[in-house]
């Protein structure tokens, strides 16, 4: 075999070791289609004619990233259509929670509006676009002597994180009358700013137990202790020796009826040969097989929501909207999904790009 052989013949081995590792997936009955596929293999409205682009902005992602930087792809993708098609291009502003997006979308389909592609520049990951983690239930309730406080947030479409505060409501009035007048208060803020809130409340109002605090942290025992440890000590000890007023919890669970709301809008929106595309990192990506486990990434693409598990977001979107659905395969800055979405739209085929073709279609 000649040097050249052996150099043209390594990317091919390679090439299709990656092909196995993406098409092979045990849970997959509708692979990425192959990476001779092109535009005009696929029953797609061609050319575009409407085309709605949707920059989802977030701020809590890294302090020196700008939060609107989604937008100028989504320019230069708004330009390329324009300019290569003469399409009707439509963007969404100011998107910065789901809440932003569905009330926008609810106005275009009030306005009988429809696209032929719908396409998201954003961050993600394995289980889809993501947001900035936003309330859209919050409740204070009162049965019998419990109090509860609920929220309930998102930053993916179908991930809902939970956290809810269980509390005696005859235990300690000056805790109770707090809750009462602040719970809309709490609700705005982070988890640990609300742990940190109500512990110190806390442990204002409640009387430590003393005998407990002598137990653990009388002066011969602090004694024993490092210098360094014995303020941590202390510290320790007044959260053990306070009776706790309240239970606080955090998860991430599964939530249907959020994804199918995601879903019913792209509905709303796409023609029947239209295209949804998932500009982010991963969506076309094989998720690692997990257990469903709470505060775990992956909870959407390996739960059995519609007929899961899903071999990537974009098998998951496309087998509940029953449309074509593409993504990148791996990370993907800004510039790498408009270099996909052109070299897609003028034809060519790419290695980097999974594309999923409903049943039937």
């Amino acid at each position: 075999m000649t040097t050249l052989q052996f150099q043209l013949l390594v990317p091919l081995l390679l090439l299709g070791l990656y092909t196995t590792n993406i098409y092979g997936d045990k849970y997959s009955t509708k692979p990425c289609l192959s990476y001779s596929t092109k535009l005009s293999d696929l029953k797609l409205q061609q050319p575009p004619r409407h085309v709605l682009i949707v920059p989802l902005l977030s701020g809590n992602q890294d302090i020196d990233e700008n939060p609107r930087w989604p937008e100028q792809p989504a320019r230069a993708l708004g330009t390329f259509y324009r300019s290569r098609f003469r399409a009707d291009v439509k963007q969404l502003r100011d998107v910065w929670s789901w809440a932003d997006y569905y009330r926008q979308v609810e106005q275009l389909v009030q306005q009988g509006m429809s696209f032929d592609r719908i396409i998201f520049v954003s961050h993600g990951g394995y289980d889809g676009p993501i947001l900035k983690n936003a309330v859209y239930v919050q409740e204070h309730k009162i049965t019998g002597r419990t109090g509860k406080m609920l929220l309930l947030s998102e930053a993916q479409p179908g991930l809902k994180n939970v956290v809810s505060i269980t509390y005696d409501t005859e235990k300690n009035r000056v805790f109770s009358d707090y809750m009462a007048a602040h719970w809309k208060e709490l609700a705005a803020m982070e988890f640990d700013a609300i742990w940190q809130q109500l512990t110190g409340l806390e442990k204002q109002i409640q009387p430590l137990d003393n005998l407990c605090y002598k137990r653990y942290c009388s002066t011969e025992k602090l004694a024993s202790r490092p210098p360094e440890q014995r303020e941590y000590q202390r510290h320790l000890c007044e959260l053990i020796c306070t009776k706790s007023l309240f239970e606080i919890k955090k998860s991430v669970e599964l939530s249907p009826e959020r994804f199918f709301h995601f879903k019913t809008s792209l509905d709303s929106l796409l023609t029947a040969d239209g295209l949804i595309f998932f500009g982010a990192c991963n969506p076309g990506s094989i998720a690692p097989v997990k257990g469903v486990e709470k505060n775990e990434t992956e909870l959407l693409i390996n739960s059995t929501l519609a007929g899961g598990p899903h071999m990537s977001y974009v098998h998951l979107v496309s087998d509940t909207s029953g449309h074509i659905v593409s993504g990148p395969v791996g990370e993907s800055s800004g510039e790498d999904v408009v270099k996909r979405i052109i070299m897609f739209e003028t034809n060519r085929p790419q290695h980097h790009l999974c594309i999923i073709v409903p049943s039937g279609t």
